[in-house]
């Protein structure tokens, strides 16, 4: 368990007051998102305040108006879950390494330099954030950023958002292990079985992706896969 000193303090809003409970901050964040964390390890106490630093404790009687329940553990599951926790500066920059580094892998596979038609390798598109001196928001989601940062960037890096429409085809023996890897990078369009028993399947995916799905395809088919663009939008 966390030590006092250590923890940080869970807030909840609810009806013009406010709740307040301390917490181990790593374990209150994996709590949040659904991994295997008992409450119990989380609280470093039971106890609910209007002001935890002041040792102001929160009426059990309006607790029980308020939340619908007695049960304090309860209680405190929901002030984590509706409520916000703040960050220590330890976790604040893993996880905002963690958005950047999901901002980065989500502008290198959807979008293409259009001078060469491939993505930007993920290092250039750092190299071009820091210089760009784009600051990533705790506030934000990693998706809810992407385009921001795109905008920042355009001035350093060329950009060209595309999709497209590839046909693939795969010999009989690897089919079987082909389909769920073309499935996971893009949108099936069409299949059909030829007579010799190959496998030829139009798909539609970001740009970014035909290099991927290319390595993977031919990973598996030791390099007999054939891969033609259709068209781009």
């Amino acid at each position: 368990m966390v030590r006092v000193e250590d923890a940080v303090i869970a807030k909840l809003k609810k009806e013009g007051k406010t709740y307040e409970i301390l917490v181990d901050c790593e374990k209150a964040l994996d709590f949040r998102k659904g991994k295997s964390v008992s409450i119990n390890d989380v609280v470093v106490t039971e106890e609910i305040f209007y002001d935890a630093k002041k040792g102001t404790r929160a009426s059990e009687h309006e607790l029980e108006k308020i939340f619908g329940t007695s049960d304090k553990l309860d209680i405190c599951k929901a002030i984590i879950m509706e409520g916000t926790v703040p960050l220590t500066a330890d976790l604040l920059r893993k996880e905002l390494g963690v958005k950047r580094k999901r901002i980065i892998d989500t502008i290198h596979r959807n979008v293409v330099d259009p001078s060469t038609g491939k993505p930007h390798p993920p290092q250039r598109i750092d190299a071009a954030i820091n210089e760009a001196r784009v600051r990533i928001d705790e506030n934000k989601t990693a998706e809810q950023q992407v385009q921001e940062v795109i905008d920042a960037i355009r001035r350093i890096l060329p950009i060209k958002y595309e999709i497209r429409e590839l046909s693939v085809r795969v010999p009989a023996q690897y089919a079987g292990r082909a389909m769920p890897i073309i499935k996971k990078y893009g949108k099936l369009l069409s299949d059909a079985w030829e007579n010799d028993g190959g496998l030829r399947v139009n798909v539609e995916i970001p740009a970014g992706l035909q290099e991927e799905l290319e390595v993977a395809l031919n990973s598996i088919a030791k390099g007999s896969v054939e891969i033609r663009i259709v068209k781009t939008r």
